[in-house]
């Protein structure tokens, strides 16, 4: 074992980090390697930062040049020109001319947070140059995924403009059928060979862009339209209509809650977007934060595990349009009639999917969890929460999983994939070839429809083709550490210092430390499967930590059952506020017995 210098160990054994070569979990642990370490090195030579913010800058790849304006990202420098995009100019100006106009504007949206979140965007910005348009969200089980025939042609009776987000790239149909209006296209999922007959498409994975901003989510692709008809206002000397900026808490919501990955400007959008969530001036997301109980200022975890299952509970198994009625509107105690219905919702949500998660679990485990693909099936499994059970048994497996529920012959699923994976691509392919009804979505998330009949041997067609990318090559995933820290260094400026290079999440993994040889001083069951910690390294360092869902795994029994022994623990270091004092938190992930212990 090395010093690293200022807290941080680095430990580099063949066997694994910190010779945990199998935790208790069943994972290796794995720390940075060597051109990570240089890296890491140069950068503290450089700038004098604190080492575990240089190993994580070190990881992420940034330059030594870049580092210290890295920690400190403008949406200025980072944006992208929307006219990268193709048709960007073109639906900006009919948008804009559909304002000017006073024209009847309708938005079809998704009915996740990213649809919600795109179609809040709109709708506030419009009210805000005085115009009301008609929000239409589909119903998950009725109506399905994306336009239909009934639905815009019902709308284009009535509408001289619809604009989708969040859906649209494949809807030929449905949008040949909107007849009498014009149809813009604001989407980011993966496109076909041919485009629809919309008068516009704006995309960044249409076959024929070139990926380069392929990381928005749809929330960010209206946000750059936005960006776009505030600089055709300029330019014909209209103004520049509501400040955008009060508008990247939306932004921000949608892209960390669609597990987009928080790289380039999304960095910056999300960064910012926080910054003004946390000034609580949207109704709606005030009403939804309190009922959650959050008490400190927002961060990704909050977007991600809070506010956007809520968000999400309308769409999965109440009203569709719930949640983008929340993010829109203007009224307190609409937010709040809105915000306890979709809290009441959420609660529902959970219970429906425990026993779902229960069954498929069992499914799949008597198919075998080995193979490149985990599925399961089963009849009356509510649509709105086979996504949240495939991303479970993805976590549980490291294998991309689909889980699809039954009904009247026909299956509707949602499958989840692991990095490197593009599972996406890979059902648009299944659909091609005849064996879906229809299918499609991005890398790492998709959804399919498919006949009873035909069930297994598209799921067969569907395993063979992730095989081809390497699914299922490996066990459980390995552990990821960016180095070793004592509890001693681990103090809340340290913290806030890391902090300054996320925000973390999807793309942008938030750093891991093992924290070695530690004693457990005090050990505690909480609710029904987490395990609150007391640790020291026996030294007069110590810290807290909180193991969520741990006696769901060998982690609960075997450490609140320690009998003395000494482990090195693993996991995510986070300020804890109570009652005004900070205090570091140990968020922790895995053990694995210390040698010799």
């Amino acid at each position: 074992m090395a010093n690293g210098g200022r807290g941080v160990l680095t430990v580099t054994e063949t066997s694994g980090f910190l010779g945990v070569s199998q935790s208790l979990t069943g994972r290796r642990w794995v720390g940075p390697g060597i051109e990570v370490e240089r890296a890491a090195e140069a950068i503290e030579q450089a700038t004098a930062l604190p080492r575990a913010v240089c190993q994580v800058l070190a990881r992420r790849g940034v330059p030594v040049a870049e580092a210290t304006g890295f920690l400190t990202p403008q949406l200025r420098d980072l944006l992208p020109d929307p006219r990268r995009l193709r048709d960007m100019e073109k639906a900006a100006a009919r948008f804009l001319q559909a304002v000017q106009r006073r024209e009847r504007i309708a938005v079809f949206a998704d009915y996740d947070v990213d649809g919600g979140s795109s179609a809040a965007l709109l709708l506030v910005w419009l009210r805000d140059m005085g115009l009301e348009a008609t929000l239409y969200i589909p119903d998950r089980i009725d109506e399905g995924y994306g336009p239909n025939d009934e639905a815009m042609a019902m709308l284009a009776a009535a509408h001289d403009l619809i604009v989708c987000v969040d859906c649209g790239t494949l809807s030929h149909g449905p949008i040949a059928a909107a007849k009498g209006a014009d149809v813009v296209v604001l989407d980011h999922h993966l496109g076909g060979e041919t485009l629809p007959p919309a008068l516009a498409v704006v995309n960044p994975n249409r076959q024929d862009e070139d990926g380069e901003l392929g990381y928005f989510c749809a929330a960010g692709v209206v946000f750059l339209m936005l960006v776009e008809t505030r600089r055709q206002m300029r330019e014909a000397g209209g103004g520049t209509g509501p400040d955008l900026m009060d508008l990247l808490d939306l932004v921000a919501l949608a892209t960390v809650a669609d597990v987009a990955p928080l790289i380039g400007a999304n960095r910056a959008l999300v960064r910012q977007g926080l910054k003004v969530m946390a000034r609580r001036e949207r109704p709606g997301l005030v009403a939804l934060a309190d009922i959650s109980r959050m008490d400190t200022a927002p961060n990704t975890y909050h977007l991600g595990f809070m506010l956007g299952p809520r968000v999400n509970a309308g769409g999965r198994i109440g009203k569709a349009d719930l949640g983008a009625r929340l993010l829109a509107t203007s009224s307190l105690h609409e937010a709040q009639a809105l915000a306890e219905r979709l809290d009441q919702l959420n609660t529902e949500r959970r219970e429906i999917e425990n026993a779902v998660r229960a069954a498929a679990l069992e499914q799949a485990e008597a198919r075998g969890l080995e193979a490149p693909l985990v599925w399961a099936a089963g009849e009356g499994w509510h649509p709105g929460v086979v996504g949240i059970v495939a991303a479970r048994l993805k976590e549980a497996t490291n294998r991309p999983a689909v889980v699809i529920g039954l009904e009247d012959g026909i299956g509707k699923g949602s499958g989840r994939s692991v990095s490197g994976v593009d599972l996406g691509a890979s059902i648009q392919r299944l659909a091609g070839e005849g064996l879906l009804l229809k299918g499609g979505g991005h890398k790492m998330a998709a959804g399919l429809t498919v006949m009873e009949g035909q069930l297994e041997d598209a799921m067969a067609r569907l395993s063979d083709l992730l095989a081809r990318q390497g699914a299922g090559e490996g066990g459980p995933a390995d552990l990821r550490l960016d180095g070793a820290l004592m509890p001693g260094a681990a103090t809340p400026a340290l913290i806030e210092q890391i902090e300054q290079a996320g925000p973390f999440g999807a793309g942008a993994a938030a750093p891991r430390y093992a924290l070695p040889d530690m004693q457990i001083r005090f050990a505690k069951r909480v609710g029904e499967s987490h395990l609150k910690l007391s640790i020291s390294d026996g030294m007069g360092g110590g810290l807290d930590a909180i193991a969520f869902g741990a006696f769901d795994t060998p982690l609960g029994p075997r450490l609140s059952e320690h009998g003395g022994q000494r482990f090195h623990l693993a996991g995510r270091l986070e300020i804890n506020t109570w009652g005004g004092r900070q205090q570091v938190q140990l968020r922790l992930d895995d053990a694995a017995p210390a040698s010799g212990a």
